[in-house]
């Protein structure tokens, strides 16, 4: 697993700045006035930061911005960046200087003087979180150095403030190398065990067989895997962090490792994208994991369905109908809309065995919700406004983009099959919601559901504010969030 950024805090020391090697880091406020280190390395280059601050170009910088010096007369440093950060600033504001420190740092040491900085752990989440390299097949990576060195008035209570800040972060990463990693290194099977390897943090780890799985009843689940030489597999993490007999939050991820779309097979084009189709899972993975890295005061368990969507002489055809857990019959119309047929197991399974107080499913589901929604937001579907309402307050406290869609019964409808239950596609108007209606049916009515189609956010082209481009890690923010807001106790 891709390592976080190695930081250090320490009491600020302005005898270490001159001779430091690497990047050096101060900040100044948007009025221009310089914090201390800032002023001692304004005398250190002979006033290059004041005439900075006092130039035409110090009035277009915004809050966040850092402005980045070359071989800076007077340090050691190969380096100066000066952060345009106000006294007040907001936490938006502290992880993007952070960020920007991060995307600028390169493996290169580096020291950061936070004096005068309310947010330190905030900046350097930012700095960990774009700090982010996926390099585990090049040959030619480069070790990183010993990281960063943070100077800041209460080193030891800025070490505090960022250890679930952390926590949160290691998890995003294992969400970012499990979307970034190739199928034919994460098969199920490795999967499956790079998840029963987090027993060692607290979480009690299973998994299910495909026998198992026939036993329970999981037949449109282990439809979509039948032509793979790869077993299908559902693995169930538990963390009990919260009171005893509470209720837990049951997260569920659709984790298709490989889809090809099956005999309903995808254009060659843009099909090497699909190892990301294991995103929610992916999710719901690293959401597990920083729960279990901050110890969460609460109860929560996380399902995942693992499967490769391939083409075979063994593989479902369209027109076949397979029988859920719960019991209903599926037409299965197109085999590339698979993903709804591994959650509705699941889904159905977490309500049968752990009944939770709430459920979210997450699964890069449909192209349709990216035509709708773009790269910016997820889609939220929900039959709960108040739990839902919770959720998106806390997408956007974390600034992960969220918004909600809507459900009825002419969605529905178009669901009806002639000869089955239900179809598993609705048509083409409406793509995303159809989807989302077909897994509602597997939602039991006392049961507060979330359904999160992230295909559009779970990885893309360009670099976003906390991650450079490819897997984002979308959600391990927000779903650590709302458990600390709604489901923890004290």
């Amino acid at each position: 697993m891709t390592d976080l950024t190695p930081v250090t805090f320490t009491a600020t020391d302005l005898d270490a700045l001159a001779g430091h090697e690497g990047r050096v880091a101060v900040i100044v406020t948007p009025e221009g006035k310089l914090e201390q280190s800032a002023r001692r390395v304004n005398r250190l280059t002979k006033g290059a930061i004041q005439r900075f601050v006092d130039s035409a170009a110090f009035e277009k910088v915004k809050a966040g911005q850092v402005t980045t010096f070359d071989w800076p007369v007077g340090l050691a440093a190969e380096s100066l960046d000066v952060i345009c950060l106000a006294r007040n600033h907001s936490v938006e504001d502290a992880r993007k200087a952070g960020a920007a420190l991060g995307k600028l740092r390169g493996g290169k040491a580096a020291l950061l003087a936070a004096d005068g900085a309310r947010r330190v752990a905030e900046i350097v989440f930012g700095l960990v979180m774009r700090d982010y390299d996926f390099s585990a097949h090049k040959t030619d990576a480069e070790v990183k150095d010993t990281g960063v060195l943070v100077m800041c008035s209460k080193p030891e209570d800025a070490e505090e403030a960022a250890g679930p800040l952390m926590a949160i972060a290691d998890g995003t990463f294992m969400t970012r190398d499990l979307v970034n990693e190739p199928a034919n290194v994460l098969t199920t099977t490795e999967f499956a065990n790079r998840l029963t390897d987090m027993k060692d943090l607290g979480l009690e780890v299973e998994v299910l067989e495909e026998a198992d799985l026939e036993r329970l009843g999981m037949r449109t689940l282990l439809s979509v895997g039948q032509g793979s030489d790869s077993p299908s597999k559902v693995v169930v993490m538990q963390w009990k962090g919260g009171a005893k007999d509470a209720a837990p939050l049951a997260l569920v991820g659709k984790g298709v490792v490989f889809d090809t779309g099956g005999i309903s097979l995808k254009p060659a084009a843009g099909m090497e994208d699909m190892t990301m189709d294991m995103g929610g899972a992916g999710v719901v993975a690293g959401t597990m994991r920083a729960l279990a890295k901050r110890k969460a005061k609460a109860n929560v368990v996380g399902l995942v369905g693992l499967v490769e969507n391939m083409p075979s002489g063994n593989a479902t055809r369209p027109g076949d109908v397979v029988t859920s857990m719960k019991g209903d019959t599926v037409e299965i119309i197109n085999t590339d809309a698979e993903g709804r047929l591994v959650l509705c197991d699941v889904m159905w399974y977490a309500q049968e065995r752990f009944e939770p107080a709430g459920m979210i499913d997450l699964a890069t589901l449909t192209g349709a919700i990216i035509i709708g929604l773009g790269h910016e937001n997820a889609g939220v579907f929900s039959n709960n406004d108040d739990f839902c309402n919770a959720f998106l307050k806390a997408a956007d406290k974390e600034h992960e983009g969220a918004w909600r869609m809507p459900l009825g019964k002419a969605y529905d409808d178009l669901l009806k099959s002639r000869i089955a239950d239900m179809k598993n596609i609705g048509g083409r108007p409406a793509g995303s919601v159809t989807a989302a209606q077909f897994l509602q049916r597997f939602v039991k009515a006392e049961t507060p559901w979330i359904h999160l189609d992230i295909a559009g956010v779970a990885s893309v082209k360009s670099a976003t504010a906390l991650a450079p481009a490819g897997a984002t890690g979308w959600g391990v923010m927000a779903l650590s969030r709302l458990v600390a807001d709604s489901y923890e106790t004290e």
